[in-house]
């Protein structure tokens, strides 16, 4: 839905105020030849202040990116620079919580402590000048205009003390002498997320076992197996990929076959944090006759990440690929030496930082941390994941994004594509893709389905040979194999494909990928079934899983597709509907015979059974009962591999992965539980059983009103737009209050005559200042289930400008 002229008039008076201070830039009058400024960039804004980037070379479109970053989301970009520093503890103190909102949680001084040695290292100024492994010119020059960008505009409003947003105005840290480094660490930082990110603990805490600590006994280290092993879901949830609490997003592009235009059509849909450093901000990124992209980015990067340009769209979904290996290590004599390769012993390498950390009191004072390495990488403890210290061995991790810089250049890359093909090239050329799928459609009617990230290149049969016994059980429960650390250097070291972009990894030739005339989707489950007529098999079980059941919420963005096209064709109209027709799958799949009544009715449920039985099984705002069901099904059992839980009476088949499982089974104990437990806890909040689902779940990020929103609980009870409470920061009193889901959402169509339709929705708003007519007028909009007219085309921005600017430097 556009936005109207009344709103569009309010918000045009809105910003007037805010501009007088954010454009304060002096143009005045042309430079001379001495003067000439390294960089130029014009900045146009329009409606709900997305900014229009316009410039004539790399370093200046980087710089343009940078300023315009800084203007609305400075607090948060100085946060992730503070971090990529190492600094969080001279400022923030030591004790207090470092949460990236998605894998990365400890203390700041853990965060300091890793990424200190990081630099103490200098594992990032290695990759730049690695010329496989390294950026190239053009990444280069966007991320020194970044930081440059950024130092102009906290110089032209005078620094921190004249921010607007009450978190970070006068802050020390924020100072315009951000360089490229700190970027690129920052970039760095972001790429290991799902791999040495999510060790953070285990690496700073990894301490060798003493006589009085003798750390978690490992008796398949023997080759016995413990007679209580964690469930598959407790392993994932230690190895980073919980599915109770995934970090996931959908995709779905639907080809000519398939669609009323007869061309390529995509409905992207992330679910990330609406606080924090993975947060999204909309630009477009344009060097006239050369460059025309658009899309959303994360913070701190100067390039278009999920986007579209006259061409081809793309969104992208997270991968069920690991990024890393554990290598076993077997100790000798000491916890601390080790057997390599040959029979030969090694000591580990001890390595002590040194962070400074602000005290209480305000002083400053040096803490020493220390962490232990071998060749392949970081010791980590973890015996929640069957990796502690003991005295016999000890695991330490290989990160196959620890190895790269290369994905700057792979989204820049990908904004220059001419159709999916090339956009699948130009991502592969670029080898820097760190842990996401693609799914992409084109103006010709292709669409694209590809998991080509980054993923350590550990065939099934180098797997087989080289775990050990505690890796085999990794391996059975989580798909993660546990490889020989003596002899990770010869016979179990990573393979190289001829066709990869660098050695260690694999090559496009051994990663799925489609490319189809009907539609491809993906919502987080592994590559296995991206269209229900077609499956892809015999990949690396590192990758993800074959004929493996999917989620409730993956079976919802399949029978979205699938339900349209069995009456007509897709409609641009259409595809902007799947995104807020708020259907919960699984209420659907359990109510069939009167299941969920009966079960409702058999616990005594009370005034919650006539609700349940008249829910109309979505969650728009106006639902009631969807709170009864999402309490239910979180509390369903779970299987474990010695106990299957039992839930549905048709089980998984294979061979009707959409259909399957269904058909709850209204007479097992668990079940029954479930439902009676579920009721209980309502009821203890004080949650009314007939209670419209928009009275509960509520808007709960930084500054934002309570603004009822549809949408709710994601793979568990298959909704598609999927929104969580995690971290809640505003409106606690609210039952749901959301600060994780559904973030940049677009739906792009390719119409006749080279014309793009370009609708999104950025759910938490443009700004993260929350004193900002931008902080939180587009989540007003996502619950009204609205979206934005993306300006594109040169015309398009004219037409809804607020404000333009050239900014120098």
């Amino acid at each position: 839905m556009a936005t109207s002229p009344r709103r569009r008039a309010a918000c045009t008076a809105a910003v007037a105020a805010l501009f007088a201070s954010l454009l304060t830039v002096t143009l005045g009058s042309a430079p001379t030849a001495a003067d000439t400024p390294t960089y130029t960039a014009t900045i146009t804004r329009t409606e709900h202040g997305i900014p229009h980037i316009v410039a004539d070379d790399w370093g200046s479109l980087g710089f343009g990116s940078g300023y315009a970053a800084a203007q609305t989301t400075a607090c948060t970009l100085a946060d992730v620079l503070l971090t990529g520093r190492g600094e969080r503890s001279r400022y923030l103190g030591g004790t207090a919580t470092y949460d990236d909102g998605v894998a990365m949680n400890g203390t700041n001084l853990q965060s300091d402590a890793l990424i200190t040695d990081l630099h103490n290292r200098k594992v990032v100024e290695g990759l730049l000048a690695d010329p496989k492994a390294g950026p190239g010119a053009q990444a280069r020059a966007m991320v020194t205009g970044y930081a440059a960008g950024v130092n102009k505009y906290l110089t032209a409003i005078g620094g921190s003390v004249n921010l607007t947003d009450p978190a970070c105005k006068g802050a020390a840290w924020i100072r315009p002498d951000v360089t490229p480094l700190d970027v690129w660490y920052g970039v760095y930082v972001a790429n290991i997320l799902a791999s040495t990110g999510n060790f953070l603990k285990q690496i700073v805490g990894a301490t060798p076992p003493t006589l009085t600590d003798l750390g978690l006994p490992s008796l398949a280290t023997f080759g016995i197996v413990p007679p209580e092993l964690p469930t598959s879901e407790e392993l994932m949830k230690a190895l980073g990929k919980d599915p109770a609490s995934p970090f996931g997003s959908n995709a779905t592009a639907v080809g000519a076959d398939d669609t009323s235009t007869g061309s390529g059509m995509i409905l992207g849909n992330p679910h990330f944090p609406w606080n924090g450093r993975y947060r999204f901000s909309q630009q477009q990124l344009t060097i006239p006759g050369r460059y025309d992209v658009a899309g959303a980015s994360l913070i701190g990067s100067p390039v278009v990440n999920i986007g579209w340009n006259k061409n081809v769209a793309w969104s992208h979904t997270v991968s069920t690929a690991y990024r890393f290996t554990p290598y076993e290590y077997r100790t000798v004599l000491s916890p601390t030496t080790y057997l390599s390769a040959n029979g030969l012993l090694k000591k580990l390498e001890r390595r002590v930082v040194d962070v400074v950390v602000k005290q209480p009191g305000g002083s400053l004072k040096t803490v020493s941390e220390d962490m232990y390495r071998t060749a392949q990488g970081y010791v980590i403890d973890d015996p929640a994941t069957l990796m502690g210290w003991t005295p016999l061995s000890f695991f330490a991790i290989r990160d196959a994004n620890g190895e790269q810089l290369r994905t700057i250049d792979t989204f820049l890359d990908m904004g220059k594509a001419t159709d999916v093909r090339d956009l699948l090239a130009k991502q592969d050329a670029g080898g820097g893709m760190p842990w996401v799928n693609t799914t992409a459609a084109d103006r010709n009617g292709d669409v694209l389905y590809a998991d080509h990230s980054v993923v350590p290149n550990v065939s099934n049969d180098l797997a087989n040979k080289c775990m050990t016994p505690i890796g085999r059980v990794t391996q059975l429960l989580a798909g993660l194999p546990g490889l020989d650390g003596t002899l990770a250097d010869s016979v179990c070291k990573w393979g190289t494909d001829a066709d990869a972009e660098r050695p260690g990894i694999f090559g496009p030739s051994n990663l799925p990928a489609t490319v189809r005339r009907d539609w491809v989707m993906n919502a987080n489950d592994s590559y296995w079934l991206p269209n229900p007529a077609q499956k892809l098999e015999g990949y690396a079980r590192i990758i993800g899983c074959e004929k493996c059941v999917r989620t409730l919420r993956t079976r919802m963005v399949d029978r979205y597709v699938m339900d349209q096209v069995a009456v007509g064709k897709v409609t641009p109209a259409d595809l902007r509907g799947f995104e807020h027709q708020n259907r919960v799958l699984g209420g659907e799949l359990m109510s069939e015979y009167g299941d969920l009544a009966t079960v409702c009715a058999s616990v005594g449920g009370g005034d919650a059974c006539p609700v349940l039985a008249a829910w109309d099984k979505h969650s728009n705002v106006e639902s009631r009962g969807n709170q009864i069901f999402e309490e239910f099904v979180k509390r369903l059992p779970k299987s474990s591999l010695l106990s299957q839980a039992h839930v549905w009476e048709v089980g998984f088949d294979a061979d009707d992965p959409v259909g399957t499982p269904r058909d709850l089974d209204e007479k097992s104990d668990g079940v029954k539980k479930a439902m009676k437990d579920a009721i209980a806890y309502l009821r203890s909040k004080n949650v009314p059983m007939d209670a419209t689902w928009g009275s509960l779940q509520v808007a709960g990020d930084r500054g934002a009103p309570a603004i009822p929103l549809g949408g709710g609980l994601g793979d568990q009870a298959g909704n598609a737009n999927a929104l969580g409470s995690r971290g809640t920061v505003a409106n606690g009193s609210f039952f749901r209050p959301i600060t994780y889901g559904s973030s940049h959402i677009q739906a792009i169509s390719f119409l006749p005559g080279g014309a793009v339709d370009a609708r999104t929705i950025l759910t938490y708003g443009q700004s993260d200042d929350p004193t900002s007519p931008w902080s939180s007028d587009q989540t007003v909009m996502f619950g009204q289930k609205q979206w934005v007219a993306f300006p594109f085309t040169p015309a398009e921005v004219a037409a809804q400008q607020i404000s333009a600017v050239t900014v120098t430097g």
